[in-house]
């Protein structure tokens, strides 16, 4: 902990990013493992992730975003809240206009026993679209505490990492796991499922040098990626944790969400 906390922002996200990475393709490695009976702890994880996402989301992006922009002299609501939107439009928009671009190439990939390339495709962009706004939140995060900035920690921003490497195992397994249910082979599935993972130390990296950089639109970037993430844990994580095992999932989203405010303000 120590030795970390003596690196620089840059490295600092770096190094949190190849962590979330990392978790990606542990969590891809499931398809070696993963037998239909694990589902329930599957849920139970993934819900537990949510809850810590949204947890992250305040205290670790959102409430640095509204005391900076009192700092700043602005407006306390009006940039958290247009950033916020935004970052959740991002998402939005961005699932859409990936769902609408399969469709239109949908005739070619369909073809005989081209259906399983082309879940291949939407499943590995979609992965990879969330897990850019997810690695500029952690770059941000410790860009926006390096400037000694209140209501923002390192502390904090290892906790967010940590949140969205707990997102992440369940998210590389299922992309690789229903993969391999598709036909493809076990280590083809591990490969696309890992790479979904490989955008967050890039965006990480920008993350942190844009928030040291441009301290005067850090309040919109933290918001914005606080947005991006509450987007992404409302339209992939929740709908499928809560497919199968809705109680399991909804107390591991309590569970998660306790975890990380005690943490959070513990820190």
């Amino acid at each position: 902990m120590a030795w970390f906390l003596t690196l620089g922002p840059v490295t600092q996200g770096l190094l949190a990013t190849l962590f979330t990475w990392f978790v990606t393709a542990l969590g891809a490695g499931m398809v070696f493992f993963f037998r239909p009976e694990h589902r329930k702890a599957l849920d139970l994880m993934m819900g537990f992730a949510a809850g810590v996402m949204v947890a992250a989301c305040f205290w670790s992006l959102l409430e640095p975003a509204i005391a900076l922009t009192e700092a700043l002299g602005g407006n306390a609501w009006r940039v958290p809240t247009l950033g916020f939107l935004l970052g959740g439009v991002f998402v939005i928009g961005g699932d859409a206009a990936l769902n609408r671009l399969l469709r239109a190439g949908s005739g070619a990939l369909l073809r005989a026993d081209r259906g399983a390339l082309r879940r291949s495709i939407l499943l590995t962009c979609a992965v990879t679209l969330h897990n850019i706004p997810e690695g500029l939140a952690v770059g941000v995060a410790f860009g926006a505490a390096a400037l000694d900035l209140e209501n923002a920690s390192v502390p904090g921003a290892m906790m967010l990492a940590l949140g969205i490497g707990l997102q992440n195992f369940p998210e590389g397994a299922c992309v690789s796991v229903p993969l391999h249910r598709d036909g493809a082979s076990r280590l083809k599935s591990f490969m696309l499922g890992q790479a979904s993972g490989l955008v967050e130390p890039i965006a990480g990296v920008l993350g942190a040098l844009f928030a040291i950089k441009a301290r005067g639109a850090l309040p919109l970037a933290l918001s914005f990626s606080a947005g991006a993430m509450v987007a992404v844990v409302c339209s992939e994580l929740i709908p499928e944790s809560f497919r199968e095992n809705k109680t399991l999932a909804a107390f591991g989203v309590l569970l998660g969400f306790a975890v990380m405010m005690a943490l959070d303000v513990a820190l």
